[in-house]
């Protein structure tokens, strides 16, 4: 238990706290928050100022909330810990999302996140305006460089793919990563796939890759995206593009839940 705050509040004291906005940013996690001051308190109320996905200034307040002071002050850490980090992983989706917003390309996050916290930081993402790719390794295909090295070869993968999908009656999405240009050219000699991932490639190769393909599979660029690259590459016509920096090169948002004095 919260040995500090049983010693110094009464019970049944109820108290109100405000959550403070510390920086500029987006702010995520609202509905979050909701969930674990009912679960520590059915009958705390909760006064919402903002809404998760707005934009959100330094002084600003998100919400008011009251309740138990021993709930309260057992939820804040909680609270605020997810939230942050929530808000800094929203907040640089937003700017991932604003940055290629007039162009016909989706951003993607991908499985570089915290264990035990991926559903938290996707939801992040989707709130900020950028698109979550598979959850986890069961709801969508995706043969790297290491599945074609271990299987022996690009076309015998997709075919082993193919065939277990057929005998467990799937239907998922295949995504399968290449390279360089020779194994471009293997893949599309192959089909059986959803996707085509270029992996690392420098932004005329994806260029030139975007027109081999002709628009028969998806493609999306990968490897090394940041916000320094992420419209050249958009403006080489992938459909989609992946950045693990949604997720593991995002700062928290600072936020702070005070007590209102009587």
């Amino acid at each position: 238990g919260d040995v500090t705050s049983l010693a110094c509040i009464p019970l049944g004291k109820r108290s109100r706290a405000r959550l403070k906005i510390k920086a500029d940013g987006v702010i995520a996690g609202l509905e979050f928050a909701r969930r674990v001051f009912a679960a520590t308190d059915p009958t705390a109320t909760i006064d919402f100022l903002k809404t998760d996905g707005e934009e959100v200034k330094f002084g600003e307040i998100a919400f008011e909330v009251e309740a138990d002071c021993q709930a309260l002050l057992k939820s804040e850490r909680l609270v605020l810990n997810t939230m942050q980090r929530m808000s800094g992983i929203a907040t640089l989706s937003r700017r991932y999302a604003s940055a290629v917003a007039d162009l016909p390309v989706h951003i993607l996050d991908t499985r570089k996140t915290t264990p035990l916290f991926r559903y938290f930081e996707k939801w992040a993402v989707h709130i900020g305006g950028c698109e979550n790719y598979r959850i986890g390794l069961y709801d969508w295909f995706m043969i790297k460089d290491n599945h074609v090295d271990a299987c022996g070869s690009i076309a015998k993968a997709l075919e082993q793919v193919e065939n277990y999908q057929r005998a467990h009656g799937l239907q998922l999405g295949v995504t399968v990563e290449v390279r360089n240009m020779t194994e471009l050219t293997e893949v599309l000699r192959a089909g059986k796939t959803t996707r085509i991932m270029l992996d690392n490639f420098e932004t005329k190769d994806m260029a030139a890759a975007v027109q081999m393909v002709g628009k028969r599979f998806e493609v999306e660029a990968s490897g090394g995206v940041d916000l320094t690259r992420l419209r050249e590459i958009a403006l080489t016509g992938v459909d989609y593009i992946s950045s693990g920096a949604l997720t593991h090169s995002a700062t928290s948002l600072d936020l702070s839940l005070k007590i209102i004095k009587d």
